[in-house]
């Protein structure tokens, strides 16, 4: 008997940075950032011990999708399909942030008022959120406008580099008109 390969796994090159991608089942379930594909089979193996990890080129489509979005084709992230690997409360963050659309920004504040919880509490669900870019935690800002987190995607300057792509900031300011409610 033949075993259908459940997981795939690939390092793709971006503008910016390295990203370890891994799909199970067709579906995106880890965005990392950087090429640490060790890294990424160990959490794999964590969420789905003894399943069959195999490199491929394209996990899910998702680095067909990824090079199209940073062309400039923002909504092209919406036909990624995920799975979702956190808690019930993580994963209720997580479907509302994707529901922010691209060009657009919302507080912490905003997004916890909109699950019924704290702010600190969001900003730890973001903190978690294995496929970012696709599940879009960039997209969440301080209340007073400031780019805050984003510490284990690459920093504040990957998060304005992804909200400047997507014409949500220009150059080094913020467009408070650009908050989704």
């Amino acid at each position: 008997m033949v075993r259908t390969v459940l997981i795939e796994i690939a390092v793709v090159h971006t503008p910016i940075d390295a990203l370890t991608l891994a799909a199970k089942d067709g579906r995106l379930c880890l965005l990392h950032f950087g090429a640490r594909e060790s890294a990424v089979r160990a959490t794999l193996q964590r969420w789905y011990p003894g399943e069959t990890i195999e490199r491929r080129r394209d996990p899910g489509g998702a680095a067909t999708a990824l090079a199209k979005y940073f062309s400039g084709q923002f909504d092209i992230l919406e036909t990624i399909q995920v799975e979702f690997n956190g808690t019930p409360f993580q994963q209720k963050v997580w479907r509302r942030m994707a529901k922010i659309p691209y060009g657009q920004m919302m507080t912490y504040g905003a997004l916890a008022q909109a699950v019924g919880s704290a702010p600190r509490a969001i900003g730890g669900a973001c903190g978690r959120n294995p496929i970012a870019i696709i599940l879009p935690c960039h997209r969440v800002i301080g209340g007073s406008g400031a780019l805050t987190g984003y510490s284990g995607a690459g920093g504040v300057s990957t998060k304005q580099y992804l909200l400047e792509l997507e014409g949500a900031v220009t150059p080094h300011t913020l467009d408070a008109t650009r908050l989704s409610a």
